[in-house]
């Protein structure tokens, strides 16, 4: 008996401390902010969440609407969130004027930036130079706004000669029509679709300048966190970035499903617009040739070299980032895992 005895009480001290390190940690808790209010392109940040992605990978994310995508990253450099959906350029920015608080962008999502100036069809702007005196409205924490200073210098535009017209998102296409403005600066992504809800056309009724067409090639909005999270908690970002990259991918091929999932959200949403708006912004935005060729979530180092260089330029800022500290690629899917699927526009 006593034998027995022993031998179950050195079976429980082996037990004991096997069942505590197997005792799964708490789900670390991630504030994760968007860049606008909630669309179709958003669509993949609440599937994972809907899904358990994110709870698989032992994240607790919460979710919140943002206010410009240069915004994202002031909000992350606040400390208020540790991750979100933002502006590549405007961490160059800060990069360059405060490295140790600026976040880092981990998954290039807008391979093909959607900055754009927008006009009435019929109005007087034919030429960016016809901005000059004219009213242009936009979100002040806009990024198309924050790089227009950069993309009149390129086009010796004088920005000084802009009237500019701060207005809050849900009125920017509205005070365009109403001829409140002459142009807007906007995000193509968010205004197009705008323009099809209220029974326009947006090819015919409207002019569309793109950055990228007028000599600003640039990459934009993807998943970038805080520092403090990437060196303390290198497996989350991981984790967070498996469970959007699984999500981003169902998405595009399941829209039905996955508007229903936003629409359980935000029961106001117009679900075949933010169908439409899903697949129009992964079509034109996300699976361009480079990322064909590099995968999801990358992008070019040649291409952002330039992209800092011209930023660092046009912004005098004091000295120009180094690749690495604005993009790490380093929390990235295999790419395997990061294929582009092919879907019907």
């Amino acid at each position: 008996m006593y034998r027995l005895l022993k031998s179950l009480a050195l079976a429980s001290c082996l037990i004991l401390p096997l069942a505590a390190g197997g005792a799964s940690a708490e789900p670390l808790k991630i504030k994760f902010t968007l860049d606008w209010k909630l669309q179709g392109l958003h669509d993949w940040y609440y599937w994972a969440k809907a899904k358990g992605y994110f709870a698989a990978e032992n994240l607790d994310v919460t979710i919140d609407q943002g206010e410009g995508s240069a915004v994202t990253v002031t909000r992350i450099m606040s400390g208020a969130y540790d991750a979100g959906f933002g502006d590549i350029n405007a961490i160059i920015q800060n990069a360059a004027t405060k490295p140790a608080d600026a976040p880092v962008m981990v998954y290039m999502i807008y391979n093909k930036a959607p900055f754009a100036l927008v006009v009435k069809a019929d109005g007087p702007i034919k030429t960016l130079k016809d901005l000059e005196g004219a009213k242009l409205g936009s979100p002040a924490g806009g990024a198309s706004f924050k790089l227009l200073p950069l993309l009149a210098k390129q086009n010796n535009v004088d920005f000084s000669k802009i009237n500019i017209t701060q207005v809050t998102p849900s009125l920017q296409e509205q005070i365009l029509l109403q001829g409140q403005v002459d142009a807007s600066a906007v995000f193509s992504a968010t205004s197009y679709l705008n323009f099809v809800s209220l029974k326009l056309d947006p090819d015919k009724d409207f002019r569309w300048m793109y950055y990228s067409d007028l000599g600003l090639d640039l990459y934009s909005n993807g998943v970038m966190v805080s520092q403090k999270l990437a060196k303390e908690h290198p497996e989350a970002v991981k984790g967070l970035l498996r469970a959007i990259n699984r999500a981003l991918k169902e998405t595009v091929q399941n829209p039905d499903a996955a508007t229903d999932v936003l629409a359980e959200v935000e029961p106001l949403i117009k679900k075949d617009l933010e169908k439409r708006r899903l697949l129009y912004v992964y079509n034109n935005l996300v699976n361009t040739p480079e990322v064909r060729e590099l995968g999801l979530g990358d992008l070019s180092d040649a291409k952002l070299t330039s992209s800092i260089a011209t930023i660092a330029t046009s912004f005098e800022l004091p000295n120009k980032p180094a690749v690495g500290t604005v993009f790490n690629r380093s929390f990235l899917p295999a790419k395997a895992d990061r294929v582009p699927p092919t879907i019907a526009p």
